[in-house]
């Protein structure tokens, strides 16, 4: 319920803030991605999960503090070349598509790191 239609609308502000389908496009696109998209939806996401879970906003606080950075880099390790490859050869209308098939797994990870104690 909130991923696709966030991911969604940040695939149409991407097309519209850097237009076209070059190789140089896809780069741009998945910097901007990476560098302000990723590391922002991931605290969103271990935030919530500690909220969801009863987390106390001090120990919530400390469990997104142990996990962000680790998942950030695990994120770096995984997504980029997935996004320039998405933003070269994929359409716009496919591109949300494509991110869930491999987020199914990034999903998991990001679970295992959040409800670990």
């Amino acid at each position: 319920l909130l991923q696709g239609p966030v991911v969604g609308g940040w695939y149409r502000v991407l097309d519209w803030l850097v237009p076209g389908a070059t190789k140089v496009v896809a780069v741009k696109k998945m910097v901007l991605d990476q560098g302000f998209f990723a590391p922002s939806f991931l605290g969103c996401f271990l935030a919530v999960t500690g909220v969801v879970n009863g987390l106390s906003v001090e120990e919530n606080w400390a469990k997104i503090q142990q996990d962000y950075v680790d998942a950030l880099l695990t994120n770096y390790c995984i997504w980029p070349p997935v996004q320039v490859a998405n933003f070269y050869f994929v359409p716009l209308q496919h591109r949300l598509a494509i991110v869930q098939c491999v987020a199914i797994v990034w999903n998991c990870y990001l679970s295992w790191k959040a409800n670990r104690m």
